[in-house]
């Protein structure tokens, strides 16, 4: 039997599950820099590193927010879940949105 898993390994299986998916988006600058920065956040968030997981949040957050046209329209709600995730594991996030 397989429990839940915690919201700490579901913001780190979303922020993989994101980086993932613009694997398959058409490439960009922009695009790169959120694989880079999302592969890092992944990793924060298996180290409870929480100076890293807010640095790689904020700098998300304010890379979708600017390039939000240049984005698939669902990158945006999945950095949201990732950070709702964050908050429900004890993270401090609301800062972070840029």
């Amino acid at each position: 039997m397989t429990s839940a898993p915690t919201p700490r390994d579901k913001a780190a299986q979303d922020a993989g599950a994101l980086v993932a998916y613009l694997r398959t988006v058409p490439p960009s600058p922009v695009v790169s820099q959120l694989i880079e920065l999302g592969e890092h956040l992944e990793r924060a968030i298996k180290a409870f590193h929480m100076e890293a997981i807010r640095f790689r949040a904020f700098t998300m957050s304010r890379l979708i927010k600017q390039h939000h046209d240049e984005l698939p329209a669902d990158v945006a709600a999945r950095m949201d879940a990732i950070l709702h995730d964050l908050e429900d594991a004890g993270f401090q996030t609301r800062s972070v949105t840029a």
